[in-house]
């Protein structure tokens, strides 16, 4: 490996900068979904779907082109930035479409069946080396879920269905992003990303429009910043560290979603909640205690894994 292969791989591998971006992007998605949630009420899903992406668009070029410039948008890899942009566009409308009949908890942790997609992808595609530490913390976090949205009570509706898809095309995203960032930047990704997302949304808006009150607008206007913001973090968070280590801390959204749902909607946290949302929590808290660890010890040869 050369001087500059040395580096590239350094700054793809920083786990603990990359779980901190994973966590800043919960809790920006957090609130933007819960506006996203109230305005579905009285809004078609096309209306909101654009008007929620077209000003995160709008906040990721106001944060990339002053810095990067022009120059962000060349590639060699249209196609697959199509691919991911057209899968990205998917898991929002199963989003979308889960949220409205769903409480945003449930939505919320039905879709934490991604880590574990995520991490499946990353063994097949990625070819990455996950070992018993990150499996126990998955599976556990899994538990987790399973306890918050228990199965057994009717859960498996068309709503919850529409959340697994979410789940499985986010974790599809996730590894196109890891497997992209070898070549293509932060800024690169997420321009292309909700640049596809965008023009797609604007389909949509065939379907059905509302004039909007001017307080509406202003809140789905807040909500795409937001997810411009929480987009951009959470690609960067996966060009910095492996999806297997940051995508567990997809699972503190559940605490944001809980409280949100509670302050808004009156949702108040059954037991199984609580103790589900515990578990999973920890089970992130766990990975990056391991990582910390790691990374504090010397190297121990290209076999070692966590």
């Amino acid at each position: 490996m050369t001087v500059a292969d040395v580096a590239a791989a350094a700054g793809r591998n920083q786990v603990p900068l990359g779980i901190a971006y994973m966590v800043g992007s919960t809790v920006m998605f957090a609130g933007g979904n819960a506006v996203v949630k109230w305005q579905l009420a009285a809004y078609p899903l096309g209306e909101v779907a654009f008007g929620r992406t077209l000003f995160a668009f709008l906040t990721v070029a106001a944060i990339v082109l002053p810095r990067a410039g022009w120059g962000v948008l060349r590639t060699r890899r249209y196609r697959e930035h199509l691919q991911r942009g057209l899968s990205q566009f998917g898991s929002m409308l199963c989003w979308f479409l889960a949220v409205s009949v769903l409480s945003l908890g449930s939505a919320t942790a039905i879709g934490f069946a991604a880590p574990l997609f995520t991490a499946l992808l990353s063994i097949l595609i990625l070819k990455e080396q996950v070992g018993i530490h990150r499996w126990s913390a998955l599976i556990v976090g899994f538990v987790g879920v399973l306890i918050v949205t228990d199965p057994g009570a009717g859960m498996l509706t068309y709503g919850a269905l529409f959340a697994l898809g979410n789940a499985v095309l986010i974790s599809s995203v996730a590894v196109a992003i890891r497997r992209m960032s070898m070549t293509e930047s932060t800024g690169t990704l997420t321009l292309y990303q909700m640049g596809i997302m965008t023009l797609c949304t604007a389909g949509l808006l065939t379907l059905g429009f509302r004039a909007p009150h001017w307080g509406d607008a202003l809140m789905v206007a807040l909500a795409g910043i937001g997810n411009g913001i929480a987009q951009f973090w959470w690609t960067r968070s996966l060009s910095f560290a492996p999806p297997s280590a940051v995508a567990p801390f997809n699972y503190l959204s559940l605490v944001w979603a809980s409280i949100l749902g509670f302050a808004v909607w009156g949702d108040v946290p059954t037991p199984g909640l609580l103790l589900g949302s515990a578990i999973v929590v920890a089970s992130g808290l766990y990975i990056l205690w391991r990582e910390t660890l790691r990374r504090r010890r010397p190297a121990a040869g290209p076999l070692q894994r966590s």
